[in-house]
């Protein structure tokens, strides 16, 4: 194939893809939009560029240069959003501590990364005390407070956050560098064996960001986020970047609500009082925020809602239909960046009344821009895009993560035969629409057949007096796996097994359900085990039951 390679001119800019980038836009676009952190502390874009340049200016005073490795830990914030850009801007690496480990983990995420700094919220340094022995590569920590004072450390410098923030020049001249460059790695938990660190650099972080703004703002299938919406993320931004959208709303220039710890009430209340109108959070963190006391008595309906982890219940799905919410449903994993696929509703799906919709808006979605989808067999065939048949998802896409830090057989496993392997089980129809059907490890292979505990989880949730569901296959003699399910009542409801039985017994009588797949085993629980990031802890649940 011939190709044509143009010579640039000598003195030409070899522009590189880096962060810094992403930034030039918003303090033109909207100077004046606001910058949120719960009822605390409120600033423009204007102030966030300074801020950014004042953090990279202390990080470099203390030390810090191409190369090192910033922790954080800290809630959903002003300063964690200012981090997202400052460390990778002067060439360091932002490490996403997940908070919501055990110490342990915690503190093998912190040695297998070989933290240099660490940004640590005032509720997180007794844990950063309790761990620092076992973390030599550590330099000093820079404690962050929502109080007048901070609490009392004995924790090395090199002191408190706003303090050297209001010290330090609000001017940086953030360098040019290979576009190639690690800028943020944090740490996803398995099945098996301790955390598996991924990493991305500048490159794949500024394409997801481009991806992620066209799925969200140019489709009218997907209208999540335009330049007058508000935005609060209700998902960790330790986790995946909060999705990448506090790259794209800073982009872009909208209003940014930050809020903290995650309490239900609270939320609602920003939401209300910020006039936020578009969010990304799972479902088991919106289950709470639709039943919370405040959203009893507020109008939900201005909500849009990008919704990941694992498609929402045919239950909760009918609540936030019932409150105006408008959400769509989204497919990605730790290691892609996030996002693989979104919702896209047609022209005749937009046009049917709402409650026909769910069934549109729960799918796995379609492939983003730039992203390649394939389903293949335990062989690696291609498997035909019919809507029925099943294979694992493999993807390529520029943002995929290249492999697992310091794990080169891992990342082979990964990359196997050049595509990513997801471990998800799922089919394509004709238009090219994936629906998700389980984790490999999570179908339940029963007599022969393949049970979708997702399907099953689905159905479940139908029942008017069920909360929370989740399914899982236990060992049996006879079949090799039978369905488990455990199931959590709605408030001021009473279900018990025979209930679910026979709410599952119509399904099969309509041919949607084989008989198999009704559970013998239903315990009704109080509540359902979930992971840091809140999704069901399927792993420990099979651990309890055994």
């Amino acid at each position: 194939m011939k190709t044509r390679i143009l010579e640039p001119a000598a003195n030409a800019h070899n522009a590189q893809l880096l962060i810094k980038s992403l930034l030039l836009s918003g303090p033109r676009l909207a100077p004046d939009k606001e910058i949120v952190y719960g009822d605390k502390i409120r600033y423009n874009y204007l102030t966030l560029r300074e801020r950014i340049c004042r953090l990279a200016n202390v990080l470099s005073n203390a030390g810090i240069g191409a190369g090192d490795t910033v922790a954080v830990m800290d809630w959903d914030s002003h300063r964690y959003l200012e981090a997202y850009f400052a460390v990778p801007m002067i060439g360091a690496v932002l490490h996403h501590v997940n908070i919501r480990l055990s110490t342990d983990q915690i503190a093998y995420t912190m040695q297998h990364a070989e933290d240099d700094l660490v940004l640590v919220h005032d509720d997180f340094v007794a844990i950063a005390e309790h761990i620092a022995p076992q973390l030599p590569s550590v330099k000093g920590y820079l404690q962050l407070t929502d109080d007048d004072s901070p609490v009392s450390t004995t924790l090395p410098g090199p002191g408190e956050y706003e303090s050297l923030l209001g010290d330090a020049s609000p001017a940086y001249n953030f360098p040019d560098f290979d576009e190639n460059s690690i800028a943020t790695t944090f740490y996803t938990t398995g099945t098996t064996g301790n955390p598996k660190g991924v990493y991305y650099s500048h490159r794949q972080l500024v394409l997801h960001t481009l991806g992620m703004t066209h799925t969200l703002a140019s489709q009218d299938g997907q209208p999540l986020l335009r330049s007058d919406d508000v935005y609060m993320p209700m998902t960790p931004m330790f986790h995946v970047h909060a999705w990448g959208i506090p790259y794209v709303a800073t982009m872009m220039g909208v209003k940014q609500v930050y809020p903290g710890r995650y309490v239900p009430d609270n939320i609602v209340r920003l939401f209300r009082d910020e006039g936020v109108t578009f969010s990304h959070g799972v479902p088991a963190v919106l289950q709470m925020i639709v039943n919370c006391d405040e959203a009893r008595d507020t109008d939900l309906s201005s909500w849009k809602m990008l919704t990941g982890g694992s498609a929402p219940t045919a239950g909760l799905s009918r609540q936030m239909t019932e409150r105006g919410i408008q959400f769509y449903n989204a497919y990605g994993m730790s290691e892609s960046c996030p996002i693989l696929s979104m919702v896209h509703l047609s022209a005749e799906e937009r046009a049917l009344p709402a409650e026909q919709q769910i069934h549109a808006r729960i799918r796995s979605g379609m492939p983003i821009a730039m992203v390649d989808m394939r389903i293949i067999d335990p062989d690696g065939n291609d498997v035909p895009h019919d809507g029925e048949a099943m294979g694992e998802v493999v993807v390529r896409a520029p943002w995929l993560t290249r492999g697992y830090y310091k794990e080169p057989e891992k990342s082979e496993e990964l990359w196997q035969g050049g595509w990513m392997h997801t471990g998800d089980v799922g089919s394509i129809d004709s238009r090219g629409i994936l629906q998700l059907r389980d984790r490999i490890k999570d179908v339940i292979k029963t007599g022969g057949e393949w049970i979708s505990s997702l399907t099953l989880e689905n159905l479940i949730s139908q029942h008017p007096a069920v909360a929370e569901v989740a399914v899982i296959g236990i060992p049996d003699p006879r079949w090799d796996e039978r369905p488990c399910a455990l199931v959590v009542a709605a408030a001021d409801k009473v279900v018990d097994s025979a209930m679910i039985k026979a709410h599952l017994q119509q399904f099969v009588d309509q041919g949607e359900l084989n008989k198999w797949a009704i559970p013998e085993q239903v315990n009704i629980v109080a509540e359902i085990p979930k992971t840091s990031v809140g999704k069901i802890n399927k792993k420990l649940i099979r651990e309890q039951l055994s």
